[in-house]
């Protein structure tokens, strides 16, 4: 259950309507609290004097106008906001609406407006009229007039905000940042690697139970404690076959347990995984990558043909890879007491490069300036790592560069400015930096 737990807390956190919710029902205690105050002896006698002043029938008035000024502007504003990012994601892809739902300003915009339309409704039905009955609460009275001046505030700063939402670079930066966060989570490091027997972690798997699971979807959460716990007690070993992002489709096989007699094996692999419908970010690196290349691969279609907007995602993506030059990547082997309890499926480094720039290699063959920046990127990731076996990564995609653009270039100029970064490259591999230009 702590994978469905942490599964419905990602949720709640990213879901767009908790805290407008929030704000409408403090709203509504507010007003409730504003009216319960009104005539109270702890309000000084000059603060008082600087409400308002004005009769039943103007309390209405006002209390109305607020209330339908601040729905009808809700409205109008978030029509139209939506179809702005209806044809803005069209260009950068449905990555820029799941920004729109989960920025906190745009959540807190939406409930302020939509609060303060509840406050005010709260408010308007204590308003009464009558000379034996009369009662019109001042002081909530003053809280509508400044619940209606933060509106306007807010009006501003969500233009404003949303104007520069769907600006491309920020789009950029924005996956950009859960791209950087992904990979911070999914390694660590060098000095903190532990080197492992490999004896002990290649184990016979050929007798084990074979875990199935019936659910379909794409696996969001994985309590790898929990299920190492249940391995420990049990005295048993659990290699899992999938990963976060994989997509399990029913009856498929998900892990294999020894020895094959382990008491509760299905409940636990499956207590300790939760599916989703959609790919999130967080555990799941390959899928962050993605929302980088993706923007990058409809820039360079030919309805849009934008190489600028796919440069600026191949210099993210590099800069991604020298973050990780000095760190390695989490292991997928859990250890406890000496003995190995759990293994599971990781990315690695050559698994990242091919994620990072296969698809945009593929549909860049056409664009000289792409695959010559992408050279010039994985040499500026060279300068960096030092690693002989990401190194070998790093050579092996240009090569591919180099024989795209062999076949794709018509203009002996671009090709021969792809040999000189080709070239570049080689030379940082071999003897190091710097990779940029050090002289004519």
């Amino acid at each position: 259950m702590g994978a469905q737990l942490h599964k419905l807390t990602h949720d709640l956190r990213t879901t767009f309507w908790v805290v407008p919710a929030g704000l409408v029902a403090a709203g509504v205690g507010a007003a409730f609290l504003a009216v319960g105050a009104e005539g109270a002896d702890w309000i000084p006698d000059s603060l008082m004097g600087l409400l308002y002043e004005g009769g039943e029938s103007g309390a209405r008035t006002l209390l109305g106008a607020i209330a339908t000024s601040a729905i009808g502007v809700t409205g109008t504003l978030f029509s139209i906001t939506i179809a702005a990012l209806t044809l803005a994601s069209s260009q950068m892809g449905p990555r820029l609406l799941d920004n729109f739902t989960r920025d906190r300003g745009n959540q807190v915009v939406l409930g302020v407006f939509l609060g303060t339309f509840a406050y005010c409704l709260v408010v308007l039905r204590q308003v009464r009229g009558g000379e034996d009955d009369l009662f019109v609460p001042r002081l909530a009275l003053a809280g509508a007039m400044g619940l209606a001046a933060l509106c306007v505030a807010l009006l501003v700063y969500y233009v404003h905000h949303m104007s520069s939402r769907i600006n491309i670079d920020t789009v950029i930066d924005l996956v950009r940042k859960d791209f950087f966060a992904a990979l911070d989570a999914q390694t660590e490091p060098a000095s903190d690697r532990i080197l492992l027997d490999e004896g002990a972690i290649d184990l016979d798997w050929t007798a084990a139970a074979r875990i199935q699971d019936r659910r379909n979807g794409y696996l969001q959460q994985l309590e790898t404690d929990d299920l190492a716990d249940w391995a420990q007690a049990q005295g048993a070993r659990v290699r899992l076959l999938v990963r976060p992002g994989d997509f399990i489709m029913a009856g498929g096989c998900v892990a294999l347990v020894w020895p094959p007699e382990a008491e509760g094996a299905q409940d636990a692999v499956i207590g300790a995984t939760a599916l989703s419908a959609r790919r999130t970010s967080g555990a799941d690196l390959e899928y962050s990558a993605r929302q980088l290349v993706e923007v990058a691969v409809r820039a360079l279609s030919p309805g849009i043909n934008d190489p600028m907007t796919a440069i600026a995602v191949l210099d993210q993506l590099g800069s991604a890879l020298c973050r990780v030059a000095n760190r390695t990547f989490v292991s997928g082997v859990t250890i406890r007491d000496g003995r190995v309890v759990l293994l599971r499926p990781v990315s690695d480094y050559a698994g990242l490069v091919d994620v990072s720039f296969d698809m945009i290699r593929q549909n860049g063959a056409g664009a000289p300036s792409v695959l010559i920046r992408m050279l010039e990127v994985l040499a500026l990731t060279a300068e960096q790592e030092r690693d002989p076996d990401r190194l070998a990564v790093l050579v092996a995609h240009a090569d591919k560069i180099m024989a795209d653009g062999q076949k794709a270039f018509a203009n002996p100029g671009d090709l021969q400015d792809l040999h000189q970064r080709h070239r570049a490259l080689g030379r940082v591999v071999a003897h190091g930096g710097p990779a940029r230009r050090t002289g004519p």
